[in-house]
């Protein structure tokens, strides 16, 4: 039987989730980018996993790491790999993170994946459908903004202002949503299965290597996802990916002002 896309996307994922599950807890040497952004032998040994399962599977195709950069290949189809979204959580023995992998072809987001280590939970798409599979068995992503939880991104770029700081201080949106910062794209994800209302974040996130997978994720269980403004995503900055049309209005009007001031 024929290997496909998604086949390769989970395993590929899988073998990295193993990695950090099996390192969770070690006293992990630092490679630091600054105090608070640095990769763990567990982020490094995870893209080895995962790029030996892609390159295997997949040669020609161009592969796109976090940690090792890209490697070009001699098709259109690129896979960016996010090996551990959550680092700094990880380093601090909170299971709180993500093995991310995507495959972007002309046509858009062919497969992603984006699995719990330590819950192993795998939520993945093929592009039409969204799922999570646990122990062996499937179910379909439902949103639901029934929680409303919203996790903020606010772990922007040091030298620029940052809308997600902004609005967690807000009282107009505190009044409004639950926030939580979970510090990893994992949330992304939950945002598709109804685990939270929104994920917002500042940014450009076009062909990255943390988002990609977890946009695919929500636009494929019916999510809706723009840039902050309301535009089809990847138009402007940032990201509002909320579980229905109602919550999506709220978090733009919300934003709005914080928006227009940041210029």
């Amino acid at each position: 039987m024929e290997t496909t896309d998604v086949d390769v996307a989970l395993a590929a994922a899988a073998a990295g989730a193993e990695v950090v599950r099996r390192m969770y807890g070690a006293d992990l040497a630092h490679l630091e980018k600054s105090p608070t952004d640095f990769a763990t032998e567990a982020d490094l040994a995870s893209e080895r996993a995962i790029r030996d399962v892609i390159v295997a599977a997949r040669p020609g195709d161009t592969f796109e790491g976090e940690e090792t950069g890209e490697t070009t290949g001699v098709t259109d189809r690129r896979w960016l790999v996010d090996p551990l979204c959550g680092t700094l959580n990880f380093a601090a023995r909170t299971p709180l993170a993500a093995v991310n992998v995507a495959l972007v072809t002309p046509d858009g987001v062919a497969a992603a994946a984006s699995v719990d280590p330590i819950a192993d939970e795998q939520f993945w798409t093929d592009g039409s459908g969204a799922w999570v599979r646990h122990a062996g068995a499937d179910r379909a992503l439902v949103p639901s903004a029934r929680s409303l939880v919203v996790d903020v991104n606010c772990d922007g770029k040091r030298d620029t202002e940052f809308l997600g700081a902004q609005l967690i201080a807000d009282p107009a949106f505190r009044e409004v949503f639950a926030p939580r910062v979970l510090s990893t794209t994992l949330a992304v994800a939950w945002v598709a299965d109804g685990r939270r209302a929104a994920y917002v974040t500042d940014g450009r996130l076009d062909g990255s290597v943390h988002f990609t997978p977890g946009i695919a994720l929500c636009q494929a269980a019916g999510c809706v996802v723009t840039d902050l403004a309301g535009d089809p995503v990847h138009t402007g900055r940032g990201l509002i990916a909320a579980a229905d049309e109602a919550t999506h209005a709220r978090l733009l009007a919300l934003v709005a002002p914080h928006l227009e001031r940041l210029g």
